[in-house]
């Protein structure tokens, strides 16, 4: 089975972004990408390890005690 291959365009609508910011990506070489002749697709694998490598986890902090005089 193959993987999908996305345009650019279809990339920048799953990540609610302009066109210029996958190609941007492209660009610097920030993520992967099959040159297609003069197409770029990106594949979809691609698109979620990017995703994954920015993604910002929560601090956990303890919960404050309210009623105590410090």
């Amino acid at each position: 089975m193959t993987e999908q291959h996305l345009s650019v365009h279809q990339v920048a609508e799953l990540l609610g972004t302009t066109e210029r910011f996958p190609r941007r990506l492209i660009e610097e070489r920030r993520i992967r990408y099959v040159k297609v002749g003069r197409h770029v697709r990106i594949p979809a694998s691609a698109v979620d390890e990017f995703l994954s490598s920015h993604t910002v986890q929560p601090i956990k902090r303890p919960r404050a005690r309210y009623g105590r005089a410090a």
